[in-house]
């Protein structure tokens, strides 16, 4: 569906994307994660061929894209990070005035705005002005904009950010619906919960190079320990704490210790000190690894927001 090669892209000295390969199959939920400043946005802007790379080819269905190539372009829909609604006009006016610019015309239009209300719950306020709508309410009217010619790609750029959590679950089950029904998605965040939740695929990027790419389950295997195991930091844990450098890696942070196990090292030992020095396994929670703690062994530093 869309294939980047070797793309490199520079703002002055800053190099927003550096030498990026990808691939984003047909009927794909492919999600970014990224912190602010990785190049997430970039990439979304170059997909959409908004911008055009300094080096490398960016193409959609084998058709290379630019801001000159209007053709391809359409196959597409942006759901950009900032809204891009006219305020002061209702949701019903600014759904017209894009499908305008897609084409559309009379009955198809009307019907395909009143489908667009529809779905996202926003039909009794389609004449209301767009200033009188919630943050949330505003980014589901962003959404179905840029749904209204029936693209084959969209490319959702941070979608949900400053929503409450049911308007950003609303977004989610809308956009899960749309993938289901065979639409490719390409999303970008620097949530963790929202990548693990939507996205059948996952890159990882950062200062502007993929670091990794793939299912959650084969991003996981990247780190060298399966499991952690989780305790509070208090007195009664501590001479156990302090002992465990022999069965693995021991951080403490926000009064609690992360035991990571060395590959291979078997927790009966871990289990078995603990029961010597007189730690309770009550205190103990064995969690599995995640998204951030593969960010985390990739780059040596918590996700920025």
């Amino acid at each position: 569906m869309l294939a980047l090669r070797s793309v490199t892209k520079r703002y002055g000295s800053i190099i927003a994307l550096d030498g990026v390969t990808l691939d984003v199959a047909p009927g794909e939920f492919f999600g970014l994660l990224g912190p602010n400043g990785a190049g997430k946005s970039t990439l979304m802007a170059l997909a959409a061929g908004l911008r055009s790379p300094d080096s490398g080819e960016v193409s959609l269905a084998k058709v290379p894209l630019s801001k000159v190539n209007l053709a391809a372009r359409f196959t597409l829909g942006l759901v950009p990070q900032s809204i891009a609604l006219y305020s002061d006009l209702t949701a019903e006016q600014n759904l017209r005035i894009f499908g305008q610019l897609y084409g559309l015309r009379g009955n198809d239009l009307q019907t395909r705005i009143s489908e667009a209300l529809e779905s996202v719950q926003l039909a009794d306020r389609r004449h209301s002005a767009v200033n009188t709508f919630s943050g949330g309410m505003q980014r589901r009217l962003n959404i179905v904009a840029s749904l209204l010619h029936r693209p084959k790609l969209l490319l959702c750029d941070e979608p949900t950010v400053g929503i409450d959590p049911q308007s950003r679950n609303a977004i989610f089950d809308y956009l899960e619906k749309l993938n289901r029904e065979g639409l490719t998605i390409i999303y970008s965040t620097h949530y963790m919960e929202e990548a693990e939740r939507l996205c059948s695929r996952i890159g990882i990027i950062d200062h502007g190079k993929i670091l990794a790419l793939g299912s959650l389950n084969e991003l996981l295997t990247q780190l060298p320990f399966e499991d952690e195991i989780v305790f509070p930091e208090t007195a009664a844990t501590a001479t156990f704490a302090a002992q465990l450098t022999v069965h693995g890696q021991l951080s403490t942070e926000g009064g609690k210790h992360r035991f990571r196990p060395r590959p291979g090292h078997p927790l009966s030992a871990f289990f078995a000190d603990a029961e010597k020095t007189g730690v309770p396994t009550r205190l103990f929670e064995i969690q599995r690894p995640t998204l951030e703690a593969v960010f985390l062994h990739l780059t040596g530093r918590k996700l920025r927001d």
